[in-house]
């Protein structure tokens, strides 16, 4: 049997929501919305990542720097880097790691 999961489909904008979507020894993929001008707070990876905005838009925060990450564009991150996030307008993201 397949099992189809429709937990990004169905992620609400509202504020700040996470869902973990994998979850082995070796990989982690997190299912990330935020909804226009919320925030993820400061933090940091335990993991080397991958961020992969699935639509809407953010600005990543890291090292003194930010970048404006649209649909579709792909973004690495080294860990133990403090960052955070601030969406532009209602996003969706996945961070694997």
């Amino acid at each position: 049997m397949i099992d189809i999961d429709n937990t990004i489909a169905q992620q609400p904008f509202d504020g700040l929501q996470v869902e973990q979507l994998v979850k082995t020894n070796a990989l982690e993929i997190l299912s990330i919305s935020l909804a226009k001008n919320a925030v993820f707070p400061k933090h940091t990876s335990p993991k080397d990542a991958h961020l992969i905005v699935l639509e809407g838009s953010i600005d990543f925060y890291i090292e003194n720097q930010s970048v404006t990450l649209l649909p579709q564009q792909h973004f690495g991150f080294s860990k133990d880097v403090e960052h955070w996030v601030k969406a532009l307008a209602d996003a969706k993201i996945l961070i694997i790691r």
